[in-house]
């Protein structure tokens, strides 16, 4: 068992980092205040190869494995989390159902701009009424000739107010139940009938847009069906497994922030004549933040190691989902405790970290799915 990371990793990872600390930090809390989107950031990670990084120079990606991504999620989601899940949904929710179920002229047509970075996509699952369980969607696509004529609401969808593209889930037929969803790619700026719906206040990732997609009798080509009609969820199931792994890093990437505010504050801080950091109240908070981030980590590199190889995955994925989500959570509660009242205000991030972290346990699937799907797959393996 090796635990070195290859050159490739440690350069992507590295670089990741400094573009971070240099570029995003600085930045991310007049963004979470002013819940404008990073615009020129993302364009300046696409140039890095942030926005495909698994995806083939081919297709305007990157050509890295699926590590590089985990390692590169985890520094962007650092320095702020809004930037790491516009990076994750970009990379896991809409890059990776097009490159793997694609047709050539589709990956050359609606992967290439996102993957290179010069175009935004998002994925429309979610509904108000059909959330964990999909089988209650309720927006349709029906076939009128050469063309896909599209009804429905979809419901928190992240990127949705400034995505370009769109990975849309649909019923193609009611009586099939979960056989009768099929998965389309929506040109969202060309697309007759569609419109943005309501932009979400939310607790935190604010300089994220959450926003409702509209679709009333919108018109798609008839070879935007992304696979064959019927293959939607299980393209859905494969795709949200890929999904948990990038939400997973997001989540440590939180976490990594939060330890390493509360190790400098700590060293600073004095109380009783000497720094909180002597305190073993505080060293036992720090050690276990540490060594949890680091269980996280672990966890998320195994599913993304048995991802790149062509393995199972999905009791992994949502393993590391569930862990480094939790832990994220924790972690912030934690390190608002460390700095006491100037945890609790906006002067420092970590009241910001503990408001992004809510969402790693949200979304992507809940942690009670979470749960189940790990359950499932134990018992399956009886």
């Amino acid at each position: 068992m090796n635990f070195e990371l290859t050159e490739e990793q440690k350069m992507i990872q590295d670089m990741a980092r400094k573009f971070a600390e240099r570029e995003i930090k600085p930045v991310a809390a007049e963004f979470d205040r002013t819940h404008d989107h990073p615009k020129d950031i993302v364009a300046k990670m696409g140039e890095l190869g942030l926005m495909g990084v698994t995806v083939s120079e081919e297709y305007g990606g990157a050509g890295m494995d699926y590590i590089c991504y985990v390692l590169s999620m985890i520094e962007i989601s650092k320095a702020c989390a809004s930037c790491g899940v516009i990076m994750s949904v970009c990379n896991s929710l809409y890059n990776f159902p097009v490159y793997a179920y694609g047709t050539e002229e589709q990956k050359h047509k609606y992967l290439q701009p996102v993957a290179s970075g010069q175009a935004i996509g998002c994925y429309g699952l979610t509904e108000s009424g059909a959330g964990s369980d999909p089988a209650k969607m309720r927006t349709m696509a029906v076939l009128e000739g050469d063309q896909w004529v599209i009804n429905g609401e979809k419901k928190f969808i992240t990127n949705g107010n400034v995505a370009d593209y769109c990975v849309l889930a649909a019923v193609t037929d009611r009586e099939a139940g979960y056989k009768g969803i099929s998965s389309f790619i929506v040109d969202l700026r060309n697309t007759p009938g569609f419109k943005v719906g309501t932009v979400e206040e939310k607790l935190g990732i604010n300089a994220s847009g959450t926003a409702e997609l509209i679709f009333e009798d919108a018109r798609l080509p008839k070879e935007n069906l992304l696979g064959k009609p019927g293959e939607g969820f299980k393209q859905m199931l494969t795709t949200l497994d890929g999904g948990r792994i990038g939400i997973a890093s997001q989540a440590i990437g939180i976490g990594r922030a939060v330890l390493e505010e509360a190790v400098e504050y700590s060293k600073t801080r004095e109380q009783f004549g000497r720094p909180i950091s002597s305190f073993q109240a505080i060293q036992w908070k720090l050690s276990d933040i540490a060594t949890q981030l680091d269980a996280a980590e672990l966890l998320t590199l195994r599913a993304a190691w048995l991802e790149q190889n062509g393995k199972g995955y999905e009791k992994e994925a949502a393993m590391a989902k569930l862990f480094a989500s939790d832990t994220a959570m924790w972690a912030a509660v934690e390190g608002v405790q460390v700095l006491g009242g100037y945890g609790y205000c906006k002067d420092y991030p970590m009241e910001r970290h503990m408001r992004d972290a809510k969402i790693t346990q949200i979304y992507e699937g809940t942690n009670e799915i979470m749960r189940l799907v790990i359950a499932r797959n134990l018992l399956k393996q009886r």
